[in-house]
């Protein structure tokens, strides 16, 4: 095979507002759960990096990046940073929106930015199994044609993945000719530690009330294979802000952070294909989201 010829190689940035289904939509079109997922908005919080290979075709780099919103904090203002940076980085976007016939002021924020950029803009209207009458799209469709000239438009449900290949199909068509980046086997180049903290952060998410899950964080303090036996022994931290959360995450008994840790346990096992002991411990660490030192030490690098 030329690859100079008939390989296409390139980096897709994926945006879009809060809880629109970004990371659903990339773990489909990779076929393996690297995001993680929830029903909370601001899920996400890094650019996470996932490739997708094709020898016949090419490889996609896949760019999923934290929801673009009004920072409240210095957390909030890095993930706002992480989004608009990767679009640097991208030779073609993917906007994630959900069926509306109203375009509000993050949508027309995020229109403004992608003026600047001049790239090839494929919009995803995403959770079409919401719209009752099909004949209703046309109209989104339209409405969301008005606000940005885009090279595609594409209708899908990421989380059944309803026309998910179609999207492939149409970034193949945008991308540059050029080599692979990444080994053909390579599915994400995430630290597995970074992949195991973010399981933890999405069982937390799943589990806890409204008010606690923004306020925390994950660190992994151990992830060691027991000498002579297969098994991972991980010791983790949950971060939280307030010492009325502590209460919560770990529950009456226990009980909040025995389901948090069980859950987790158990994706674990499937990502490393192994049995793994896991330890959690829950501890306070008063608005780190607002501090430099705290949001570093946490993971959450200035992009530069």
């Amino acid at each position: 095979m030329d690859n100079s010829t008939s390989f296409k190689s390139g980096f897709v940035t994926i945006i879009g507002r809060p809880n629109v289904g970004k990371s659903t939509l990339m773990n489909q079109m990779i076929g393996q759960k690297i995001a993680i997922t929830s029903k909370k908005p601001q899920t996400t919080r890094s650019r996470i990096q996932t490739v997708y290979t094709d020898m016949e075709r090419g490889q996609i780099v896949f760019l999923d990046t934290p929801g673009i919103h009004k920072a409240k904090n210095k957390l909030g203002e890095y993930m706002v940073n992480a989004a608009e940076h990767t679009l640097q980085d991208a030779d073609v976007i993917l906007w994630l929106v959900e069926p509306s016939d109203f375009v509000g002021a993050g949508e027309q924020h995020i229109a403004q930015i992608l003026q600047k950029v001049k790239l090839p803009v494929i919009l995803v209207i995403n959770k079409i199994d919401t719209v009752a009458k099909k004949e209703n799209l046309l109209h989104f469709i339209d409405t969301y044609r008005k606000i940005y000239d885009f090279d595609e438009i594409i209708p899908v449900c990421a989380l059944h993945g309803d026309h998910v290949p179609d999207v492939i199909d149409l970034i193949f068509r945008y991308l540059p000719y050029g080599p692979m980046f990444y080994e053909e086997d390579t599915i994400t180049d995430q630290p597995q530690r970074q992949i195991v903290a973010e399981i933890v952060r999405e069982k937390s998410l799943h589990a806890l009330e409204e008010e606690v899950p923004h306020g925390i964080a994950v660190t992994i303090d151990r992830m060691k294979k027991r000498k002579g036996k297969d098994l991972m022994d991980i010791e983790a931290t949950i971060i939280c802000e307030r010492e009325s959360h502590k209460g919560i995450i770990i529950g009456k008994s226990g009980a909040m952070l025995k389901k948090i840790g069980s859950n987790a346990r158990f994706e674990i096992e499937k990502l490393l294909e192994q049995k793994v002991n896991l330890r959690l411990w829950v501890k306070v660490r008063k608005n780190w989201r607002d501090s430099d030192l705290m949001l570093k030490n946490f993971g959450y690098q200035e992009q530069k």
